[in-house]
């Protein structure tokens, strides 16, 4: 081969190595021009923050799920986690009653918070101690654990939903909606807060010696182990955080709607999952970004609010989502699969 040829077939592969790296970012800039050239009720700002508040749900769950597939795992139960932690949440906004000291407790708001937030990570914890030390598949125990958590809803609330979550003045234990509805500067709290938590998770996995961990036991799990790596702390630390994520994402749900349903958060677990692969990240483990799964998210989100505006059925939308996840897989299989050859 001349040296031109190698330098055209060098430069080639250098832009389609661009193009697959910022993939999320391109279809995101794309899905804006579409739907803004089809509505002209798109492109404004007051509808940018109201579809970045219904992403944040959906970036929760997937900053959650990137920590998991990083470690070559997965979690299918966070969806129902989710649903849990909202009528957890419910529940005790509701009041506690106490029959033996014919009392009912009503926890202010920031212990409904800590409470929650804690059963998700616990409950995550679970799924963790399962896969790492018991060695059930990651898909087996996060499935048995999704039912549960789901089976475990409905009990709580017969089958019904927990509405009216804004609390009592006289019992000091108001304030559970402004999660869902308040702004600071004209952002979203739930904005606000995922922006938050998307930067410690960057800062989690780049700048400290458990991100050093998570991508190598990822990699390649004998040899971190073998290098020193408490690799089995690392899988259950990945699976309560992935928990607390969800435990995050229903509290903002329940917030918004002011209501806690057991059905809640259905089929979220795979819009996280999308999110995730959408971003770059290899399903094998040990690759992806904070900022691509971020992309991920408000891929999906955007798309979703975007055929809703143009008036696409809701059929077409779930057609349109699936398509666009396995042209995702697709793409990562093209990336990393030339990074192996050329290795």
């Amino acid at each position: 081969m001349s040296d031109k040829s190698a330098t055209r077939s060098a430069e080639g592969f250098s832009l389609i190595h661009f193009l697959l790296e910022g993939r999320a970012f391109f279809a995101l800039i794309a899905i804006i021009a579409v739907f803004s050239f089809l509505s002209p009720n798109y492109f404004s700002t007051s509808n940018f923050l109201i579809m970045a508040s219904q992403v944040a749900i959906y970036g929760f769950l997937a900053i959650g799920m990137l920590l998991v597939i990083l470690n070559g795992g997965i979690d299918l139960s966070v969806g129902s986690i989710l649903a849990l932690c909202g009528v957890i949440a419910g529940w005790l906004m509701q009041g506690v009653e106490i029959p033996a000291m014919g009392v009912i407790l009503y926890p202010p708001v920031w212990a409904v918070v800590v409470i929650t937030c804690a059963i998700g990570a616990l409950v995550g914890a679970v799924n963790g101690v399962l896969i790492a030390w018991l060695k059930v598949p990651a898909f087996v125990a996060t499935l048995g654990v999704m039912y549960v958590a789901r089976g475990i809803a409905l009990l709580m609330t017969n089958g019904l939903t927990f509405n009216n979550l804004s609390g009592k003045a006289e019992l000091g234990n108001t304030g559970f909606n402004w999660l869902g509805f308040n702004r600071v500067q004209g952002i979203p709290i739930s904005v606000i807060l995922l922006f938050i938590c998307a930067i410690i998770a960057w800062l989690v996995l780049s700048r400290t010696a458990f991100g050093r961990w998570l991508y190598a036991s990822g990699g390649n799990e004998r040899a971190a182990e073998l290098s020193g790596v408490p690799v089995k702390a690392v899988k259950v630390t990945v699976y309560a955080l992935s928990g607390l994520m969800a435990a995050i994402a229903g509290l903002v749900l329940s917030s918004r709607l002011t209501s806690a349903s057991p059905t809640a958060g259905e089929t979220y677990e795979l819009t996280a999952i999308a999110a995730v692969v959408i971003g770059g990240a290899a399903l094998t483990g040990g690759r992806g970004t904070v900022l691509g799964t971020m992309l991920g998210a408000f891929v999906i989100g955007f798309l979703s609010a975007g055929l809703v505006t143009v008036g696409v059925s809701s059929y077409w939308q779930t057609v349109f989502t699936g398509a666009v996840i396995v042209l995702a897989v697709l793409m990562n299989s093209i990336q990393y699969g030339k990074g192996k050859r050329r290795s």
